[in-house]
């Protein structure tokens, strides 16, 4: 699914408006990734307390986060732009990309948790594609 001039728009104007609850969504979403998928964990098994909203799971969502805004402002190209966090994942972290998705799934349910009748279908299917192409640019050095 490729992003048009109209998913752009929406993606932009939407991740603007949701700025200031960036260290909220990437918290609840990385706490829920942990506790849903949990064979995520092994990836943090340095982090003395891998519970939901830990000062280790706050931090990282909100780096995880930051990517995902550093994103937004590359959409016109994203595995360009996304080039060195790529290559972070693929060789020296070595994360699994399907985790990329797994993660990308449980900001869509924390954006319509916590944002409710302000995530409408037009934005949902903007931001779901958005990041569907985000898991992509980041697998992009695994091939």
């Amino acid at each position: 699914m490729s992003l048009n001039a109209k998913d752009k728009t929406i993606i932009r104007d939407f991740f603007k408006k949701i700025s200031t609850r960036n260290e909220e969504i990437g918290n609840e979403a990385l706490s829920r990734m942990l506790t849903v998928y949990p064979q995520t964990k092994s990836y943090f098994a340095h982090w003395k307390d891998l519970s939901p909203g830990s000062e280790p799971v706050k931090r990282h969502g909100v780096l995880i986060m930051n990517g995902v805004f550093d994103g937004v402002s590359k959409l016109d190209d994203l595995i360009g732009g996304l080039l060195d966090l790529s290559e972070l994942h693929a060789f020296m972290l070595r994360i699994d990309p399907v985790n990329f998705k797994i993660f990308t799934h449980c900001i869509l349910v924390v954006m319509s948790m916590i944002l409710g009748e302000e995530f409408t279908p037009e934005i949902h299917l903007s931001v779901d594609k958005f990041l569907a192409q985000l898991s992509l640019a980041l697998a992009e050095r695994y091939r």
